[in-house]
Order: structure tokens, then sequence, then C-alpha cells
């Protein structure tokens, strides 16, 4: 009898398990502007796993090799100051990131852009803010 139960708690505790799995799964991620793409995906990290924020994977890519523009990825959580992630010229960049509040032990909402960096006199081209809120 004592078996058993033990045998149904470790179930029920796997089937749960593989439920939170799910549930924060990776998502397709695509943001494009002139210039510059990245292709990847997103997950939030588990409230319990630090850092706990969104973390991003793919390829940020200089798509005009010709104009000698960078090109980067802005991310802004909370009150903090925006943070790049930079691309190269002519090539391409895997990211693999955790976006995440040092202050706080759960990041609830991160904005990101896609951004081609023109230089001083000309401003920057940037796709639409895009916001990630935590369920």
């Amino acid at each position: 009898m004592r078996k058993l139960a033990v045998a149904a708690v470790a179930a029920s505790l796997f089937f749960g398990g593989m439920g939170a799995a799910v549930a924060d799964s990776w998502k397709e991620m695509t943001m494009t502007t002139n210039g510059a793409s990245f292709k990847g995906r997103y997950t939030w990290q588990p409230k319990n796993q630090p850092p706990s924020g969104l973390h991003i994977q793919g390829v940020l890519r200089d798509e005009s090799a010709t104009d000698h523009h960078n090109v980067y990825l802005e991310s802004k959580i909370a009150e903090y100051p925006k943070k790049r992630i930079k691309g190269v010229q002519k090539g391409d960049v895997k990211v693999d990131k955790v976006l995440y509040d040092p202050a706080l032990q759960v990041t609830r909402k991160v904005e990101v852009r896609l951004c081609r960096d023109r230089g001083s006199f000309r401003p920057d081209n940037c796709s639409p803010l895009r916001t990630f809120e935590r369920n």
C-alpha cells in the first residue's frame, strides 16, 4: 500500500511538471526592419530559476551588406537604461540571452525592438516596440 501511494505521488509530480514545462514552452519570434532581421524563439525562465526573465535565442542578421551600418536588438526592463545586443556588419550573430531585472526576483515585462544603427547624423530605423509580459 505504501509503495502504491509513493508511486501515485511520484506520477502526479511528474505529470504536473510536464504541464509546467508545456506552459513555458518556446514560442517563435520574428522581427524585421529595413536592413536588419531577427529570427528566433523566446520563453520565460521559471520563476524559481535565476535569472528569472525572458530568454531569447536566434540569429541577428545584417540584411543590407552594402550600407556599412551595424544592427542591434534593444531591450528595456522597468526603469533601467536600455541595453543593446550588438550585431555585426555584413554578417550574423547568434543570440542566446536572458533579459531580466536584477533588482527583482521575477521579471514580469520586457520591451524589445530591432534597429539598424545609421550613425550619429541620421536616426536609427527600428522595428515597432514589442512588449512581452509574463502571465
